[in-house]
């Protein structure tokens, strides 16, 4: 089963920038309820989905002070809990950030490894890509960074 997930953040002053459970030297953070770490919330949209699942909002509502500021990884981590109840498993996940700056090349092993323990499966099956946008819309002027993922269970 496949799932595709997507999601954007908007930059906010005063946050660490954390993209796949790593935090990246960085001018400005994002904005959210949690770390909002938009890598790992594709992923989880996408694991959910391959699962037939909700989205995120429904296992983590926005707004919920039990979730304000939570690390995005143990959202992933309930991602494979709820992958081990349906009796599924995780195969791989390949995500693209989508971003002007800042660079993810440096930070990539880091943040598969992250991903990969989170999910339960090795750091090799979780492809992480980067691109920009050409200056074109919100990322290209530098406002936000948007994420996308597939993800496989069986």
């Amino acid at each position: 089963m496949t799932g595709i997930g997507y999601d954007v953040h908007r930059f906010k002053e005063g946050r660490p920038l954390v993209l796949g459970g790593v935090t990246i030297p960085h001018t400005h953070g994002l904005d959210g309820h949690s770390d909002a770490d938009v890598l790992c919330h594709a992923i989880a949209d996408a694991v959910l989905g391959a699962l037939g699942q909700p989205d995120i909002g429904f296992f983590f509502p926005p707004g919920d002070p039990a979730c304000k500021d939570i690390c995005s990884l143990k959202i992933l981590e309930k991602c494979r809990e709820v992958a081990d109840q349906e009796g599924l498993s995780i195969v791989n996940v390949d995500s693209t950030i989508i971003a002007e700056a800042p660079k993810v090349l440096p930070h990539r092993e880091a943040m598969r490894e992250k991903i990969g323990a989170a999910l339960g499966i090795p750091p090799q099956r979780v492809g992480i890509k980067a691109t920009t946008n050409e200056m074109m819309g919100f990322v290209g002027r530098k406002e936000g960074i948007a994420a996308m993922a597939v993800a496989e269970c069986r």
